[in-house]
């Protein structure tokens, strides 16, 4: 598979403080590319190095299989991106805001365009008003309208779903795939919903505090098999019992008033609710999750450990 962006043994440093250390990334053409990291983890400064906002200490960055610092206008015309909050001019309607983005950056975008990239994003009859009577939500959707502009073939994404209600963020998730399956779009998505990355990405990598943990595909990184299950029912202290006397007993993660959180095999799934259900407990709901959150708790975790112990 052709590689678009290739990072090899970059650093930066701001002072004493190693933001970002000696990491390595390979993004494929096509994938939605999930980065991952706490907060201070280095993924905002990454970015930054990605798009030549900021320029390394060591190391290179390959974009299209070109350098950025010696090809990067070339390169930059070919990349739409959100980094943080986007801005506009907030007197303007949405429509002009892209109108005046469009000419500013030389790109020829018709009133078709336009209207086509403001339904796309979820404004369709808000392209007229006033981005300053827009939510935060709607910026992050103007903002993502903004990046499409020139029909990039990288997206680079810092943190697109922040400050979006349930309903945006499947909005922008349903966006992401789309552009990934439909538009054959690369997508480079820095996010701390770990549940949503999960979902939309096709490989990862974990940072923490600038050094790259782990990296691969969720099929590399999670098995399939392995799910964290909740189950909502009437009576989680029989359902405790049960579940220890039977050979589920080391299943029991945690458990609230009306939930208990397990770690199963796909498989056994069935057999667990069989059990709880013939002894007269009432279920209410039951959902299951590959470990992600696990995954990513335990490996930022355990890196820190390995620091502290150097």
């Amino acid at each position: 598979m052709e590689k678009i962006i290739q990072v090899r043994d970059l650093v930066k440093s701001y002072g004493s403080f190693k933001a970002v250390d000696g990491l390595n990334l390979d993004v494929y053409r096509g994938e939605v590319f999930g980065f991952l990291g706490p907060n201070g983890a280095g993924k905002s400064t990454t970015i930054r190095m990605l798009l030549s906002l900021i320029r390394p200490d060591a190391g290179s960055v390959l974009v299209f299989g070109k350098s950025m610092e010696e090809n990067r206008r070339e390169i930059l015309a070919n990349i739409g991106c959100i980094v943080e909050k986007p801005d506009f001019y907030k007197f303007l309607s949405a429509r002009k805001n892209l109108e005046v983005l469009a000419r500013y950056n030389g790109i020829s975008a018709s009133r078709n365009r336009l209207e086509e990239l403001i339904e796309f994003v979820g404004l369709k009859g808000r392209g007229d008003d006033p981005v300053k009577g827009y939510s935060h939500g709607m910026k992050q959707r103007l903002g993502l309208a903004q990046a499409l502009l020139h029909d990039p073939e990288l997206i680079i994404l810092d943190e697109p779903t922040t400050g979006l209600d349930p309903q945006g963020i499947i909005d922008i998730r349903n966006l992401i795939l789309y552009l990934s399956r439909e538009k054959k779009k690369t997508v480079f998505l820095s996010s701390h919903i770990l549940h949503e990355l999960e979902l939309v990405a096709d490989r990862m990598a974990i940072l923490n505090k600038g050094k790259l943990v782990v990296q691969g595909t969720k099929a590399e990184l999670l098995d399939d098999q392995d799910r964290v299950v909740d189950i909502q029912l009437n009576d989680v202290p029989l359902a405790r019992r049960l579940l220890s006397e039977s050979k589920f007993g080391s299943s029991l993660l945690s458990e609230e008033s009306d939930l208990i959180q397990l770690r199963l095999n796909l498989n056994d799934i069935p057999a667990v609710v069989s059990l709880l259900v013939e002894a007269g407990l009432r279920i209410f709901g039951v959902e299951s999750r590959r470990r992600l959150e696990e995954l990513f708790l335990k490996l930022t975790e355990s890196a820190e450990r390995m620091q502290i112990n150097k």
